[in-house]
């Protein structure tokens, strides 16, 4: 049910962003069906390069659309609940209800106790599962701004997906939203079978913040020798919570992702938690050992502040001897997994990535 404000009432500022960012959401449905040579005019012809990578021309339209409003970033409205919603409305603004087998809310084991969670099972009989945590900066997001990604993962790689609701900062400082994610990974192998998959091919994987906690996983399951996952998805990883690199300043503003939320993801994660930024348990690029890890599909964006990390990740990876599938989608930005709806580059970055999760979680 939707409350109506009264009359004499003011919005906030973080209010009026978050019911702006909703209202710009609802235009991005109509991206899809903008030919490209348009697209091109409304820029005014002008593209961006960067790196030797060429904006997409969609995102650049949708970034372009943002700045009229006055957004730039996730943290702009400055508290959490302004930020959540704001997030809350773009997500909106890209969905699309994709039809799967079923869908099913649940309960999982959690660090601290039942978490919520989302089944989205596949017809496919005896299929692997993927135990999916979704990104923003380990302070935003939920089950319902992943909830088109995890159906599309679902319907077009005939696998199941598991989308934890883990706990968030600032209300739960770290460690535990990885905390979080280890207990529903073991949750998973304990009940796999329950859910219609496949026990033998359960795969972690996420985005952003949701990437760090899928590699944190990985790293504990081999610490603690629990069965490794078949395969970790790590999608534009924030994998050094420590690190200050040339991508984060050449795309400090104005694509999606800012440097400015970085330094407010960490704060509210960090600040006064009992575990240091460079503990692995919160930057696993920083482990000691990264030997003996689940084969990784890694993917990064060429505007993304998070991309050079990522980048360290894959090759600190290959360098311990793990498999690495690193794949770099040079013209798109932070969060183009979730933006596959408005077409373009970003839905065929997708595409590629669920085609290659899907081969690699074939029954050998």
């Amino acid at each position: 049910m939707t409350e109506s404000l009264p009359a004499q009432q003011t919005w906030s500022p973080g209010r009026r962003e978050a019911l702006l960012n909703a209202a710009a959401g609802v235009t991005l449905r109509t991206l899809p069906r903008i030919p490209d040579r348009v697209k091109r005019l409304l820029l005014g012809g002008r593209s961006i390069t960067v790196d030797g990578n060429t904006l997409d021309t969609t995102l650049q339209l949708m970034l372009a659309g943002q700045k009229l409003v006055g957004i730039d970033g996730l943290s702009g409205p400055g508290n959490v609940a302004a930020a959540r919603a704001q997030l809350s409305g773009l997500s909106a603004g890209f969905d699309q209800y994709i039809p799967v087998a079923a869908v099913t809310d649940l309960t999982v084991s959690g660090g601290a106790g039942p978490i919520p969670a989302r089944h989205y099972a596949t017809a496919a009989p005896d299929a692997p599962l993927l135990v999916f945590f979704h990104g923003g900066g380990f302070v935003l997001g939920d089950l319902d701004s992943h909830d088109d990604l995890c159906r599309l993962i679902c319907r077009d790689a005939d696998l199941h997906v598991l989308s934890v609701d883990y706990r968030l900062a600032p209300e739960h400082k770290a460690p535990a939203a990885a905390e979080d994610g280890f207990a529903a990974y073991r949750w998973a192998l304990e009940h796999a079978a329950e859910l219609g998959a496949d026990p033998a091919r359960i795969a972690v994987g996420g985005d952003s913040a949701g990437g760090n906690i899928a590699a944190v996983v990985a790293q504990r399951a081999r610490d603690e020798r629990l069965p490794s996952p078949a395969l970790q998805l790590l999608i534009y990883p924030w994998t050094n919570l420590a690190a200050q690199t040339r991508s984060q300043t050449l795309f400090a503003n104005g694509y999606f992702l800012t440097k400015a939320d970085l330094h407010w993801f960490r704060d509210k994660y960090l600040t006064d938690a009992p575990v240091a930024v460079t503990d692995p348990v919160v930057s696993p690029l920083l482990a000691d050992d990264l030997s003996g890890l689940a084969p990784a599909l890694m993917l990064t964006g060429g505007f993304d502040p998070l991309r050079d990390e990522g980048i360290q990740y894959a090759d600190a990876l290959r360098s311990a001897g793990v498999p690495v599938d690193f794949r770099q989608a040079g013209s798109l930005v932070h969060g183009f997994a979730s933006m596959f709806p408005l077409g373009g580059g970003s839905a065929a970055a997708v595409s590629d990535m669920i085609s290659a999760l899907r081969a690699h979680l074939v029954r050998g």
